[in-house]
Formats: C-alpha cells, sequence, structure tokens
C-alpha cells in the first residue's frame, strides 16, 4: 500500500498518478500496489515531481514496522531514524540540531 499527501502535484504527474492511486481528497492519493511496484512508484515520483510538491510519501513494507516513510521538497515535518524506527519530527531545526 502506499499513501502519498502533497502540496502541490503538477496535472501530468497526477494524470499518471490516477493510473495507481484513488485520489481521496485534491493531493492525497492511496494505492493498494504491491510492494515491488510501490518501490517503483516511489522512484517515479522522486524523479518528476519538483521540489515544490512537498510530498511526503508512506509505502508498507514487509519488516516491522511494516512501513517506510519518505518525504521531497518542502514539508513542515521531517521524518528521523532512530535505531531503526522512523519517527516523525514536528519541530526542527535545519542548522542546530536542537528542534
Amino acid at each position: 500500500m502506499v499513501i502519498v499527501v502533497a502540496d502541490a502535484i503538477p496535472d501530468a504527474i497526477r494524470g499518471k498518478m490516477k493510473l495507481w492511486f484513488t485520489e481521496l481528497k485534491p493531493n492525497v492519493f492511496v494505492s493498494g500496489i504491491k510492494d515491488s511496484v510501490a518501490d517503483n512508484v516511489v522512484n517515479y515520483l522522486f524523479s518528476k515531481a519538483d521540489c515544490l510538491a512537498g510530498m511526503t510519501i508512506v509505502s508498507s513494507k514487509a519488516e516491522p514496522p511494516g512501513y517506510r516513510i519518505f518525504t521531497l521538497g518542502s514539508v513542515k515535518r521531517r521524518i528521523k531514524a532512530i535505531s531503526g524506527m522512523q519517527l516523525v519530527l514536528e519541530k526542527f531545526s535545519n542548522e542546530t540540531g536542537n528542534g
């Protein structure tokens, strides 16, 4: 399964995404594609979407905790991996790391 939440997606990418995803509301997509296909879709999004898209992508995986989180562009939350677990940071500092 893949969930994509974006700030803005160009029309060309949105049209392609509708091949694999259901758009639940503007810029929120969900799909039940297999993990192997999901990797290809995530790679496609990273290669085609520009940094203004501000995407957060959640993709299922077989190993615990059962998902991976990716971000692209300017997003309000950052992902930090600690001991293999991905955590979402709501407040962060780009320079000092004290956030």
